[in-house]
């Protein structure tokens, strides 16, 4: 089990905030609270943090449903089930008396209820196992497939390739923090030709991806994604993988995912992430 006290700072702060602390993990964070102003100051940044990510949700939620979207779903057809041969079978009635039908309604709701709980021990064996197999893992599979699944649809609508701009500095920093549960820095990348253009959020395997996201004057596309983790000091390494188009670069860092995505024909990317580990 991961130590809680080896944690980086914002990250057990974000568990005080979320009330995932035991008693004596929020006595201790209280009391450092109480003396040290750095950390007093970090909290209350991802407090505020959380407050805007609520009303931002709640704001989402109050939105209404495109009529497209509406007129899609109650056009669609629902599958034809396939028309299985017919079987000729001699007939007969089945006419079960009061006290039989009670008694078989007992009986096929005690057997539901046992499948059900059987079920979900198997599945929460399958989910222990699955949680320890990413965590053994450099990078989970998922993880990276949503980084460059979100990649290319960005890419694909240069006219909103942002939720919040550059020009918002601490509206960024403060809902990324927040959200996400990672403190970071957004690297300057004005010397390798890169503009910082804002910053979007969303959902890598499971858990809230913070994305920072560039241009080139060609007009190219990158972006820095960052996740809270679990994973070994072993992950640190830089690891870079190619898919079609699209260059990745992922490293590891004090409970921390990082990516590089990019062009794949960009050939100075493990170059840019290796100074984008040393700013962010």
């Amino acid at each position: 089990m991961l130590d809680f006290k080896k944690l980086p700072l914002d990250a057990q702060l974000a568990a005080l905030l979320d009330g995932e602390t035991t008693a004596e993990q929020k006595h201790e964070l209280e009391q450092r609270l109480a003396t040290d102003e750095g950390a007093k100051r970090l909290y209350d940044k991802l407090r505020h943090g959380a407050d805007f990510g609520k009303h931002r949700l709640d704001d989402v939620l109050k939105e209404p449903v495109p009529l497209a979207l509406v007129r899609s779903i109650k056009s669609a057809q629902p599958p034809k089930a396939p028309v299985a041969p017919h079987i000729s079978r001699p007939s007969f009635k089945l006419a079960p008396t009061g006290p039989q039908a009670l008694a078989a309604a007992v009986i096929l709701f005690i057997a539901g209820c046992g499948i059900g709980f059987f079920a979900a021990g198997s599945t929460g064996a399958m989910k222990s196992g699955a949680s320890t197999t990413i965590e053994a893992a450099p990078d989970s599979g998922e993880w990276l497939i949503d980084v460059i699944a979100n990649q290319r649809l960005v890419a694909r609508q240069p006219r909103h390739i942002v939720e919040v701009p550059s020009t918002q500095a601490e509206e960024i920093s403060t809902w990324l923090t927040s959200t996400v549960g990672v403190a970071f820095r957004v690297p300057d990348l004005s010397d390798q030709g890169w503009t910082f253009q804002g910053a979007r959020v969303f959902i890598g395997d499971g858990r809230p991806v913070g994305q920072l996201v560039y241009t080139s004057s060609d007009g190219d596309l990158a972006s820095i994604c960052f996740r809270k983790d679990n994973l070994p000091s072993e992950a640190d390494d830089f690891r870079e993988t190619i898919k079609d188009e699209i260059g990745v670069v992922s490293w590891h860092n004090a409970g921390t995912s990082y990516v590089l995505v990019g062009p794949s024909s960009e050939a100075s990317l493990d170059q840019l992430a290796m100074q984008v580990a040393t700013s962010i």
